[in-house]
């Protein structure tokens, strides 16, 4: 049986409902821009830089991409668990120096907090080991990022009513298909980041180079290891270590040519859209790499060297460890 035949037909280009689509992807991805513009300028008005939170970039892409999609469907969990989680890694950060121990401590807790809640808010994890990595200990840090994700929450619920008017935008799932009869048993997957995280502290101890354990890196692994058969860039993990690492560099020369904070900002997301999109891949963490220097202080060329060699370590990991799983653990009926 030729089982081409049996798929749907793709739309065709002058489908008025592909049209809305290719539409409705061009305001996403402009709205998305508008918006981390305005966070990097509230951000460099005010001083307090921590309000650029990377990983906003990130869940901006994919909650008003895909409106239907697990972060866009939890508006209040979108709005608490960054902050929640930034609360923990702040308290770290101000207790403990950086280590195997505070990392372990920050990236269990922000997963503890997710666990709990039941949140599908992964980047929220980011939020508690940024702190850790980047030395903040300001108290001001959780609100500051309360204040961008509750915005985002706000502005998800109109666009999703506008969006869903028209028509589903869920372009990201026609570009990269889910990993099919992939799957993973429940006590598996924390052993998966766990390891990784330590290799990757490891390797931070060994070179120097702390952003091999940039905080993304973390979000990237936990939704491979923990939603194996639905996470979009799980089954393209050759593309994922040169994604990560364009998306780095162009953030990095991006930030140290633009001097104006929320064009630096907007440039470095639309970099990292131009980035997805050549690779037709979609993993929004990218988008937090290529906005991470906006906070470092500063940032060498090193930083999208060491992005490149922790996702090349996360994807040779999980693809081991994917081996070695299926291998020993029966697939659900």
């Amino acid at each position: 049986m030729n089982r081409s035949a049996s798929r749907p037909a793709a739309p065709a280009a002058s489908d008025p409902t592909c049209a809305a689509l290719r539409s409705l992807t061009i305001q996403a991805d402009a709205l998305a821009l508008i918006y981390i513009a305005i966070i990097a300028a509230i951000a460099s008005a005010t001083g307090a830089y921590y309000i650029m939170f990377p990983e906003l970039g990130a869940l901006s892409y994919d909650v008003l991409r895909r409106p239907s999609g697990r972060w866009a469907s939890a508006p209040v969990m979108l709005a608490i668990t960054p902050a929640l989680t930034g609360l923990i890694g702040t308290a770290v950060t101000r207790s403990m120096p950086y280590g195997l121990a505070s990392v372990l401590i920050a990236v269990i807790g922000a997963v503890a907090i997710i666990v709990a809640l039941r949140s599908p808010i992964a980047p929220a994890i980011s939020a508690g080991l940024l702190p850790l990595v980047l030395g903040v200990k300001s108290w001001w840090y959780p609100p500051g990022i309360l204040f961008g994700s509750v915005l985002l929450a706000l502005i998800s619920l109109v666009w999703k009513r506008y969006a869903t008017g028209l028509c589903a935008l869920d372009a990201a799932d026609a570009v990269a298909p889910a990993v099919h009869h992939r799957f993973m048993p429940n006590y598996l997957w924390p052993l998966g980041v766990l390891f990784l995280v330590i290799a990757a502290v490891g390797c931070v101890e060994l070179t120097g180079m702390r952003f091999i354990l940039f905080p993304p890196l973390v979000v990237i692994t936990y939704e491979m290891f923990r939603h194996p058969a639905t996470c979009p860039w799980a089954n393209r993990l050759l593309h994922l270590p040169p994604a990560c690492f364009m998306c780095a560099a162009g953030g990095f020369f991006l930030h140290a040519a633009i001097p104006v904070a929320a064009l630096a900002a907007a440039a470095s997301m639309a970099w990292g859209i131009g980035v997805l999109r050549l690779l037709r891949l979609h993993v929004p963490p990218a988008l937090a790499v290529a906005l991470l220097p906006m906070v470092m202080t500063r940032p060498t060329i090193l930083y999208p060297v060491a992005v490149a060699i922790g996702t090349a370590l996360a994807a040779a990991w999980f693809a081991l460890f994917m081996l070695w799983s299926e291998g020993r653990s029966p697939e659900p009926a």
